[in-house]
């Protein structure tokens, strides 16, 4: 009886527990939301929608890295074939609707995803990672020699449109909360997903991938719903990017991006779901500042420093080690 009434009480405490994490969080979203809506009064809305952009690519990295524990050095790919397709089919078709061209471009970049899903997805480790990078590089090449993307010299001057046929995209704060909202989706996406059944699997496979096939999980269907999405959101994100600069160049295509995708997860805190928001917004923040001083030219090489800095001191994360300081000493 005493052993019922233990186990009663330690699952109403978890409950309870668990309640109280999830309002804080909500409270922590509000905030945040509520944060970006004034941010453009304030900040130059361009350059805030340039930090969404980046953020949402991270968020869909860290799907991939840090619930599945699979390190793609590919994502680039993603991204580019987004703002690639959307750059073309603005500047090629008179009045075509961007929210359509988003579309189209988003699925590209998911059949993409589900290409190289097909391709590396029974490979863990270095080998998946050198698989996806040698597939994007295939795609940057291919980009490089075709007619429609512009070559060397990319897209420009790509029409933003109107939006739904009335809302002009010109208007920076008009494009500027709209770019919120997709960031919204995107994010509020990856976050069903993580706390859903099919979340908790992927955590369990990123934990122990055998136990999870003992237990009769299809593990490289999982794996790979995963990574098909992870590409659809990372296309959606440059899709936005090319309609705010009007501008899809192969900077976008080159591992270089893919890298700083993984700086900006790691930094932020690999496996949270604020941790590469965080992180785009710290690096793209200080590329900013620093291309804007005598230290420009050293941009990549003050990167490198505070990610090294960051590895050896700061495991976790901006956002890991903080949630380990708050549980630590406010639980």
């Amino acid at each position: 009886m005493s052993t019922r009434v233990s186990e009663s009480s330690s699952r109403k405490l978890f409950i309870a527990t668990k309640q109280r994490a999830e309002r804080r969080n909500l409270m922590i979203y509000a905030a945040l939301v509520a944060l970006a809506l004034i941010a453009p009064l304030i900040i130059y809305p361009v350059f805030l929608m340039k930090i969404l952009c980046f953020a949402l690519f991270a968020v869909a990295f860290n799907l991939l890295l840090g619930y599945v524990g699979l390190l793609s050095f590919g994502h680039a790919a993603f991204l580019a074939t987004g703002g690639y397709t959307t750059g073309y089919l603005l500047s090629t078709y008179s009045g075509f609707s961007p929210e359509l061209a988003i579309l189209i471009a988003t699925s590209a970049s998911t059949l993409l995803g589900l290409a190289f899903g097909l391709l590396a997805i029974r490979r863990q480790g270095i080998y998946f990672a050198m698989i996806t990078l040698a597939l994007a590089q295939l795609v940057f090449f291919f980009f490089v020699q075709s007619s429609f993307t512009g070559g060397e010299d990319g897209l420009h001057g790509i029409p933003r449109g109107m939006l739904f046929g009335f809302i002009d995209l010109q208007n920076n704060f008009a494009i500027y909360y709209f770019v919120l909202a997709v960031f919204i989706f995107g994010f509020a996406l990856v976050h069903r997903m993580v706390h859903s059944p099919y979340g908790h699997v992927l955590k369990a496979i990123k934990e122990n991938e055998p136990r999870a096939t003992s237990l009769g999980y299809n593990v490289d269907q999982y794996k790979l719903v995963a990574f098909v999405v992870s590409a659809g959101i990372a296309g959606l994100a440059g899709s936005v990017k090319t309609i705010v600069f009007q501008l899809a160049s192969l900077n976008d295509a080159h591992w270089h991006m893919s890298g700083e995708v993984i700086l900006m997860t790691l930094l932020g805190g690999v496996g949270t779901l604020l941790g590469p928001v965080v992180g785009a917004t710290f690096v793209i923040s200080l590329e900013h500042q620093l291309s804007q001083s005598a230290l420009g030219d050293w941009v990549d090489v003050i990167l490198g420093v505070i990610f090294i800095f960051c590895v050896l001191m700061f495991r976790a994360g901006i956002v890991g080690e903080f949630q380990k300081f708050f549980k630590k000493n406010f639980r």
